[in-house]
Formats: C-alpha cells, structure tokens, sequence
C-alpha cells in the first residue's frame, strides 16, 4: 500500500493515508561517487565521532526477530536502550516481559544508570517495552516527530476517536532531524531516515548508527516501504544518506532472518553496506530499486504482529485504555490494510 492508498474504517468511512513530502535533494547522479558522496556528506547534520566506540550489547528476540541494544557511554555508567521489546502470545491474549526483563536484569547487573529509551521507529512486527522499563530503571522515551502522522493515520483506522492524542504527547521527546542528545559523556544525533514509515530515525552515537528497519544485513538488503505513507523512493534516498556516513561506521539492524540459512547477524559498517548489500551497493540506479521494491512489496504479506503493535506502539508501548469494566482489548479493523 502506497501514500495514495486509501483504507477503510469499520464503519465505512474512507480516508487517505498523509502525503509524505520527498526532498528531490536526495537525488545525485550516479556512479559519479565522489560528487555523491560530497553531496550526500553535506547533509549529515553532526560530524561523526569515529574516536568514541559505545559499548553495545544485543539481545535478540527470536519470536520477532528483533534486536534491542544497551548502549553504554564507555566513559561513564550512562546507556540508551534501542527499541525494546515486550512479549505476546496473540492467540491467547496475553502479554509478559521476559525479553524487557533480560535487558533490565543486564542493566542492573552492570550498575548503568539509564537516560534513553530510543524508538527508531512505530514498529509493525513487535511491541514496546519501553514504558515497562522506564518504570523499572528511568530514563525518557523518544522517538522522531513523525509519530504524530502516524497517530493521525493510525487512530482512524483503529477508531480510536478524540479521546486517542496525536500530538506525540505519549512520548517525552520527538526528535527532528538534525537534534542532538547527550548519554553521559556522548553526543547523540538522530537523522530522519523515512520511506519505511514517515517517524523513521537513524540515531547516530559515536562511530556507531542503529537505523531501525531502513536498512537490513547486507544480503538482506532494504525494508519494505508499502505501509502506509511508505515510499520506496523515499526509503532510497534515505538508505543514500545512511551510507554517506563514514565508511567505518558501525550499523546496527532492528532486524535479521538469517538469509539463506545463516547464523543471526546484527552489525555491519557503511563500508561494507556500500559493496554488499543486495539493494543499495554503490551504483545501484533509484529508479531501478523503486521498481524493485514496489515489485517485491506486492508479494510480501503482512507482519503477523501489526495490528497489535500500532495500537501499542503509537501509544508509546502503552497499553489501550481499560473498558468500562476494567478489561484490556486490542481491535482487529477488517479491511483497513
């Protein structure tokens, strides 16, 4: 489904998904490499710090396929948790933490005082912990400022109605591009990287970036880019941008499938995305990877767990308001995907 695409509410209303606005800037000729890599350079908001190294520890969720991060300032107990993930069994209806409590129990173990808990992104195949563990060990959550289109997007289909704020507000910090943030002794700066969905960020903490689903392992390529105000020539231009940060720049992925049968990876540099990934390596023309991912969007189905991570995950992975009787629901909207 493309930014065109119209859905349909349970109660028969139609409406369209937000336009989502292209900088043409993003477009360089190619294979003029260094003209590009000059032009692209220029919108890299902060030098990158090749001299800091974050600690960084994965903790990967089999059931989703996710990898959520501890990113610890190596000068000091200060960390950022990078889009964690709370467990449901959706057949049954019932929720639990023992991914969530894996991370809390390494930060504890460690003695790390938490300040973030990052979302790259609204994440359609697993849901937030992020308000569990800011209960249990502190910090502030943030994601970028195009949560609220996704709000406004999202609530409609799910019927949320007034009471359901589209302001962000269920967030304490949306980040524009360009901001910056500390984590001890580290600046952090987030870069808006969308064509996946319109919120997506690339934060960028010392030599190393996570960029959410924007990108995959290089044999993995790209995320798909059909959601609702996806693009596919948006999420080129956004994967341009990710690969004009310095070559050793460490990247870490939201996600792995193990192409082909191999083990689960999760880091790569932007050296190595430049030569090897199967949809972006230097040369590959736009107008060929738009034509590429449209086709191959149109076969994918959707994630299993998409309907129960909007609603969580555009409320900051907090739960849905209790009915009149104190009981928890998720909607199933037929038609409206």
């Amino acid at each position: 489904m493309d930014e065109s695409s119209i859905a349909k509410l349970d109660h028969g209303v139609s409406f369209y998904s937000f336009p989502l606005i292209m900088n043409r800037a993003y477009r360089v000729p190619m294979p003029n490499a260094s003209e590009w890599r000059k032009s692209m350079a220029s919108m890299i908001p902060h030098p990158v710090d090749l001299g800091i190294s974050p600690e960084v520890t994965a903790f990967f969720d089999e059931a989703t396929n996710t990898i959520s991060y501890v990113v610890k300032d190596p000068a000091s107990s200060a960390c950022a948790i990078v889009d964690s993930v709370m467990d449901i069994d959706y057949a049954a209806g019932r929720i639990s933490f023992e991914h969530a409590d894996r991370i809390a129990e390494h930060v504890r173990a460690q003695g790390l005082q938490v300040e973030w808990l990052i979302e790259t992104h609204v994440h359609a195949d697993h849901l937030s912990a992020a308000p569990y563990l800011q209960e249990q060990l502190g910090g502030k959550i943030g994601i970028g400022e195009r949560i609220v289109q996704v709000q406004e997007t999202f609530g409609k289909v799910f019927n949320e109605g007034t009471e359901f704020a589209r302001d962000g507000s269920q967030f304490d910090r949306l980040f524009v591009d360009g901001d910056s943030y500390r984590i001890g002794s580290m600046t952090a700066f987030a870069m808006h990287t969308p064509g996946h969905t319109p919120a997506c960020m690339t934060h960028v903490i010392g030599d190393s970036a996570f960029v959410g689903d924007t990108l995959f392992m290089p044999d993995g390529g790209t995320a798909r880019a059909d959601f609702p105000g996806g693009d596919a020539r948006t999420l080129y231009r956004s994967t341009r941008r990710i690969l004009a940060l310095p070559d050793a720049t460490r990247l870490f992925m939201c996600h792995d499938y193990g192409p082909g049968g191999r083990d689960i990876r999760w880091e790569t540099t932007v050296g190595e995305q430049r030569v090897r990934n199967i949809h972006v390596q230097d040369g590959v023309d736009e107008d060929d990877f738009v034509r590429m991912r449209t086709e191959r969007d149109a076969t994918l189905a959707m994630p299993r767990l998409i309907l129960p991570s909007l609603q969580i995950n555009m409320r900051a992975g907090r739960l849905p308001p209790r009915d009149r009787d104190g009981r928890l629901f998720l909607k199933v909207p037929l038609d409206a995907l």
